[in-house]
């Protein structure tokens, strides 16, 4: 089984949330704009997620794994340190907590290798949500 990659399941969540984003902002606007006048915090919900996407995409532009000498033995180390981790959890349940954030780690590292791949995709579409999400405000 293949191990699953963080930046191909955020360039799926965000192709899902775009597409249905963009076929629907003409019916979500004059719904959060009367949403708005009920529960104001409705727009700083807009405000906010604005400003995690453009966060997001920050972090995303900041990554450049073409810099880290060797980095495709970390990937490998980090590979085995998750499988080592998930395996163990179930016999150290007192250290899930510090298990997740460990494994958090290793997600991303893991997964470094393959941003080049879909880097230029995820800045994309998080610039449509971006865009779309605007459009609502």
């Amino acid at each position: 089984m293949a191990a699953q990659n963080l930046f191909d399941e955020l360039k799926a969540a965000l192709t899902t949330f775009k597409d249905f984003l963009h076929t629907n902002v003409g019916v979500i606007k004059p719904a959060v704009q009367a949403l708005k006048e009920i529960v104001p915090q409705v727009g700083e919900l807009i405000g906010k997620l604005i400003d995690l996407m453009g966060k997001l995409k920050t972090e995303i532009n900041n990554l450049n794994p073409n810099v880290v000498p060797g980095l495709d033995k970390v990937s490998e180390f980090t590979t085995g340190v998750t499988t080592l981790l998930t395996t163990a959890k179930n016999l150290l349940p007192n250290e899930a907590g510090a298990i997740d954030e460990v494994l958090a780690v290793t997600d991303v590292v893991s997964s470094l290798p393959s941003l080049d791949a879909v880097k230029a995709e995820i800045i994309a579409l998080l610039d449509a949500i971006i865009a779309d999400l605007n459009q609502l405000k």
